[in-house]
């Protein structure tokens, strides 16, 4: 049963996403290494295997349920059935709301990640899935030892954080930014996609919104618009060549599972930190 899914296959990713909770035949059909049997050839010994799909197992029966799922696509295709993958997770009790709160798992059976855990939101009118930034608790496991537990208690970890990322976004709602001061948002944003050269898309579309639910002037869906813009790419721009020519390019949506990652928290902490700009 696919429950209303919608699913995508983006060029680097496999990826589903679901209304309801993804069962296991759906993350199978498109998630494969959450179920690799054992851990990659390529490790040693010391190497502790956690298969994936025993932690979510766990978790559902504390409660949790899956709703999002995406794997890497190596170039290696030996490492296919081990490839690095995230879930996002949250309770039944957040369906409905405009937001909900999700714990975020990061986990590779071939060695190239640890577990990782993250504190996230999706806000359900764009499906922004986003990431807690630095203020927030992130749980590292590596593969040593005995793990599992570890791992579980990671989530509620960073589920000991929902209040903290509620209240957060609940305060940038109330945050009203001049014109200027998105532009100081919107700049540093592009800054943190592109580095320092120069940008390949103007800021006034980086700030500018794909529905009418997110226009206005408040932090809170300045950073959405930002973060939907910078994430899912898709802006028609212009880069000047060293020869003086102006060629044409298109922004790239942000698949790799690391970059994401590593995007949205830096986007997260960068809004966060408007208000102490606007009182600084």
């Amino acid at each position: 049963m696919y429950h209303q899914l919608a699913t995508r296959f983006a060029h680097n990713a496999h990826q589903i996403t679901g209304r309801t909770p993804l069962d296991n035949d759906a993350l199978r059909s498109h998630v494969p290494s959450i179920f690799a049997g054992e851990a990659h050839d390529s490790r040693s010994d010391r190497y502790v295997y956690a298969p994936t799909i025993e932690i979510v197992e766990g978790l559902r029966r504390e409660g949790w349920q899956p709703f999002f799922a995406v794997q890497s696509v190596p170039r290696d295709g030996s490492r296919h059935g081990h490839a690095k993958h995230m879930l996002r997770l949250r309770r039944d009790d957040q369906i409905g709301k405009a937001e909900a709160a999700e714990a975020i798992i990061v986990n590779s059976h071939d060695g190239t990640s640890a577990y990782q855990m993250f504190a996230g939101m999706l806000r359900f009118v764009c499906t922004n899935s986003m990431i807690a930034g630095e203020r927030f608790e992130e749980v590292r496991v590596s593969h040593k030892g005995k793990i599992q537990d570890q791992i579980t208690e990671g989530v509620f970890t960073v589920a000991e954080d929902f209040p903290r990322l509620i209240d957060a976004s609940e305060q940038m709602k109330e945050t009203r930014l001049s014109e200027p001061e998105q532009r100081v948002l919107v700049e540093a944003s592009l800054v943190a996609r592109f580095g320092e050269e120069d940008s390949p898309v103007r800021p006034e579309q980086i700030i500018n919104p794909r529905r009418r639910e997110d226009v206005g002037q408040s932090l809170w869906t300045t950073f959405n618009v930002i973060q939907e813009n910078v994430l899912r790419g898709g802006l028609t721009g212009r880069r000047q060549k060293a020869n003086g020519q102006i060629r044409r390019s298109t922004t790239r949506r942000i698949n790799g599972i690391d970059q994401g990652v590593g995007m949205n928290r830096t986007l997260w902490t960068l809004a966060e930190g408007m208000p102490r700009f606007k009182n600084g």
